[in-house]
């Protein structure tokens, strides 16, 4: 899951991304970005969330270390085409998307992050 709408110096933002997954069984694939909720800035509008799905041809090979969903670090600068041209990804098999703006629960949600990462 990416949001492409954030600020130009931050897009894409990872949300979440999971690879390896045999068949439809999610649980058991590898995931690489733990799962971080929406969150748009105040005064940034709508953004965009969008979940793409790829199948892949191969297994994908990586030695980098999951980003846990406290954690900003690694998330900021993705780019899904990247990603998918460097793994061989072909073209998405299947995609959704929602809306989310802004409201109160994302300064709750922004405080519980900074708790969780600091414990």
């Amino acid at each position: 899951m990416t949001d492409p709408d954030a600020s130009p110096e931050y897009s894409e933002i990872k949300h979440w991304l999971v690879i390896n997954i045999p068949g439809n069984n999610l649980e058991e694939g590898r995931v690489m970005a733990a799962y971080r909720g929406s969150g748009p800035p105040l005064g940034t509008g709508k953004h965009r969330y969008i979940f793409i799905v790829y199948e892949q041809a191969a297994k994908i090979e990586s030695d980098e270390q999951p980003i846990p969903n406290t954690s900003r670090e690694g998330r900021r600068n993705f780019k899904v085409q990247a990603f998918a041209e460097k793994h061989n990804l072909g073209s998405p098999v299947a995609g959704n998307f929602y809306l989310a703006e802004y409201d109160d629960y994302v300064g709750e949600m922004q405080k519980q992050m900074a708790a969780a990462a600091s414990s």
